[in-house]
């Protein structure tokens, strides 16, 4: 497993490289105050695709894990965080990759489809149903949330929520705070339907974050949509069915 760094965009940027193959490798891109280690490696993603002999990718996104952390507002957009993406597949000369993100990193993979669609294979999408398209609630507590002085001094459950799982991390709370002001941006419907990489949207039926997956799925022309049974958004990431369903998924498509 190769641990390394890339530069971009002015930032100095961690990512993980693991395995080989033939086949178009899977990028994945984790979610807000979790990192590479917490995403993917602990839950066993890495370990599930190298069974099947998948080369797997993993990019700590800006303000998260070991990547640089600016506190900056500007430098939180999904464009740019999917940008980020594509210049690892740049440093790597990755022609083309299967994009597999989480949460926030679902949105940043939508936008990478956007921006860049002849460097994805596939998508999937975890964690973010249609919420994706109509938002997701109100966020701005968690932004206070992260500037409180201690968990004891916040009362707002989702941001409660964010709070705790960013101490246990280790993360930067003033990093994290400029990044989920302003990486919320939303797909529109037209957008969504633009997107036609064959397309996996996994979300647990006991989400009250990500929106409903098949709402999603039935906006875009080659997505199907798969119910992690009885998993909140927190751990529905780990769950052993939704391994072998993204599995399954990324062998159809080759």
């Amino acid at each position: 497993m190769r641990d390394d760094y890339f530069s971009h965009d002015g930032l100095l940027l961690h990512f993980v490289d693991s395995g080989e193959g033939g086949r178009p490798p899977v990028v994945m891109i984790h979610g807000f105050a979790s990192n590479i280690a917490t995403n993917w490696i602990n839950p066993g993603w890495f370990a599930a695709f190298e069974k099947v002999g998948m080369r797997s990718i993993a990019i700590d996104n800006r303000g998260h894990g070991k990547s640089d952390k600016p506190h900056d507002d500007e430098a939180y957009h999904p464009e740019k965080m999917a940008d980020d993406a594509v210049a690892l597949l740049d440093h790597l000369n990755v022609e083309k990759a299967h994009i597999f993100g989480y949460s926030m990193g679902a949105r940043i993979s939508a936008f990478l489809a956007l921006r860049h669609p002849s460097r994805v294979s596939s998508l999937v999408l975890g964690g973010l149903g249609i919420g994706m398209v109509n938002g997701v609630g109100d966020w701005d507590p968690i932004a206070d949330a992260l500037l409180a002085p201690s968990l004891d001094d916040v009362s707002h459950a989702r941001g409660r929520m964010f709070r705790e799982f960013a101490d246990q991390t280790g993360s930067d709370r003033i990093a994290l705070a400029s990044c989920i002001r302003t990486s919320r941006t939303l797909v529109t419907r037209g957008e969504a339907a633009s997107i036609s990489a064959p397309t996996l949207i996994g979300v647990g039926t006991k989400d009250d974050v990500a929106g409903d997956a098949h709402e999603l799925a039935d906006l875009m022309p080659n997505a199907r949509a798969f119910d992690i049974e009885r998993r909140d958004h927190m751990l529905a990431v780990g769950d052993a069915s939704f391994k072998r369903a993204v599995v399954s998924f990324l062998d159809e498509i080759g």
